[in-house]
C-alpha cells in the first residue's frame, strides 16, 4: 500500500517540469504576470421568497386598486401595508425594494386598464385576489419566517 503523502508528492514531481540540471525550479505564477483586477461586486442574492413576495406585492396593488374602485366595509389600506412590508423586508436592499414597488404598481395598473367601474367582476376579482394574497402571506410567514 502506498501512502498518500508519498504519493501526493510522487504526483507533484511530475506536474513540476525540472530544469536542465534534473532539478525543479519555481515557475512565475501567472497572477504577477496579468495584471490584478479588483473582484467584480456580486449582486446581492436573492431571498428564497423573493418571487412570492413579488407576487404578495401584485396582490396588494390589485387590491389597493379593487378596493378603491369598490369601497367595502372594511376600513383596510392596502398601500400602506404595501409600505410596512417594503419597510421590514427591503429597508437595506434599494433594489428589492424597486422590484417590490414595480410589481405593486403592476398590480394595480392592470385592474385600472381593465376596470373603470366597480362590476359584479371587479368584486369577485377582489376577493380571489385577498384571499390569495392571504394565503401567499401565510406561506411565506410559516416556510420562511423566524
Amino acid at each position: 500500500m502506498i501512502r498518500p503523502t508519498i504519493f501526493l508528492s510522487f504526483f507533484l514531481t511530475m506536474l513540476v517540469p525540472a530544469g536542465q540540471d534534473g532539478v525543479a525550479h519555481a515557475q512565475p505564477s501567472k497572477a504577477a504576470s496579468s495584471e490584478v483586477r479588483p473582484p467584480e461586486a456580486q449582486p446581492p442574492k436573492p431571498a428564497p421568497y423573493d418571487d412570492r413576495l413579488a407576487r404578495l406585492s401584485e396582490i396588494l396593488g390589485a387590491v389597493q386598486y379593487l378596493r378603491t374602485l369598490c369601497p367595502s366595509s372594511g376600513p383596510e389600506d392596502w398601500r400602506k401595508s404595501m409600505s410596512d412590508l417594503l419597510a421590514a423586508d427591503t429597508a437595506n436592499e434599494p433594489e428589492r425594494r424597486q422590484r417590490m414597488t414595480a410589481a405593486f404598481n403592476r398590480g394595480y395598473r392592470s385592474f385600472a386598464a381593465i376596470h373603470s367601474s366597480c362590476t359584479r367582476a371587479a368584486v369577485m376579482a377582489e376577493e380571489g385576489y385577498r384571499n390569495e394574497g392571504a394565503t401567499l402571506a401565510q406561506e411565506i410567514a410559516s416556510r420562511f419566517g423566524n
